[in-house]
């Protein structure tokens, strides 16, 4: 048999008003002098100045200069404020896109060169040699689970093709996860987000690679958010639901470790070209790529099926869909036909298909893109 590698390692503060506990965690850890990197949108709302308020026997200071698809200037440009600041730690506050951030603005204060000469596929990558400042994460969206992930993902400025930062290195080395920080999220964010965490849950299940312990993570995390996802929609402040739905964003991305699918390279390519919302584009695309998907993975669809507690996995995501608000077709978001020519290159360079169940050629994306839209 051979020889698997496992990891468990974040420590995880879980439950209202986990954030609370921020301040003192950072005292023990000797920090005086946090950065806190966030987004422009959570930098204007008063979550975040309640949070800043809890730091106040600390010398914080904020980088709020994220947005969108994160890209290699944000992170250059969190660096030199963390080194401008003196700071001795980095607090990620926010959605997936803040976190991955946070992570790497963490691994550039200490280290040369530009982030994405650390991305994975980079033909001399750096290694990540010196240890990193002390980081804790607080996500503020139930969707990616950056927070808990060894990944950063992060586009070139001018391709906008999307690079990842992956190492045990990045991990946080606490999360404080607590939903009330999510109660404030607008609709069409819980769902677009919602469903990014829904489909890493099935397409880690459904990966091929041998990791039983996050096939049971996967299972569990879509059971969850089979029940709690169209709650959050109808009843915004119903905190157990949002509580449901945190964890099992968490637990999708402990899960693909194991890896994920097709619906993630057709993800990525939207991004980049159209620059849709990651778990928007994820949503869109799922019930297509399931319907290819079924003829290599029949059993483990019905499996994902029972554990949702739906006759037809397929035809629950369809009806899902129509419930959070997610388009059917791409065309509806600005996507044109004339596009299906790099959406399917950059599909298909994108290592994700690589643990799809179901091998895709490039006429397989084209296909599959043709159907979305």
């Amino acid at each position: 048999m051979s020889i698997h590698k496992f990891a468990f390692p974040t420590a995880i503060h879980f439950g209202p008003g986990a954030r609370k506990l921020v301040m003192v965690y950072l005292k023990e850890a000797g920090s005086k002098r946090p950065l806190v990197v966030t987004d422009k949108g959570i930098a204007a709302l008063p979550v975040l100045a309640e949070f800043l308020s809890g730091l106040a026997g600390l010398q914080a200071s904020v980088y709020s200069g994220v947005q969108g698809n994160p890209v290699a200037s944000q992170v250059r440009a969190g660096a030199e404020a963390y080194r401008a600041h003196g700071a001795d730690a980095v607090i990620g506050f926010g959605g997936g896109a803040a976190l991955d951030v946070a992570k790497v603005v963490a691994l550039m204060a200490v280290h040369p060169g530009e982030v994405l000469e650390y991305a994975w596929d980079h033909p001399q990558v750096r290694p990540i040699e010196k240890d990193l400042p002390y980081f804790v994460a607080l996500p503020t969206t139930a969707g990616t689970g950056s927070e808990v992930g060894r990944s950063s993902v992060i586009s070139e400025d001018t391709t906008h093709v999307k690079r990842i930062i992956f190492s045990p290195k990045i991990l946080a080395r606490a999360v404080f996860a607590d939903p009330e920080l999510t109660l404030a999220l607008p609709a069409a964010i819980t769902a677009a987000t919602g469903m990014d965490a829904l489909t890493h849950n099935i397409e880690s299940y459904l990966s091929p690679a041998y990791h039983p312990l996050c096939d049971g993570i996967a299972l569990e995390g879509v059971r969850i958010s089979a029940r709690a996802l169209p709650l959050v929609l109808k009843e915004p402040l119903n905190l157990q639901a949002r509580s449901d739905m945190l964890m099992a964003s968490m637990m999708g991305a402990i899960a693909f470790q194991k890896d994920l699918g097709a619906v993630h390279s057709c993800a990525h390519a939207l991004s980049t070209v159209a620059d849709l919302h990651h778990g928007l584009a994820n949503g869109v695309m799922i019930d297509h790529v399931m319907r290819f998907n079924r003829p290599a993975a029949e059993a483990k669809m019905a499996e994902l099926a029972r554990v949702a507690g739906v006759p037809d996995l397929i035809e629950w995501l369809g009806k899902l869909k129509g419930e959070l608000g997610i388009p059917s077709k791409l065309n509806s978001l600005g996507v044109r036909p004339e596009q299906l020519p790099r959406l399917v290159e950059i599909a298909f360079a994108d290592i994700c298909h690589q643990t799809n169940p179901r091998p895709c050629s490039r006429q397989d994306f084209e296909q599959l893109f043709a159907a979305a839209l």
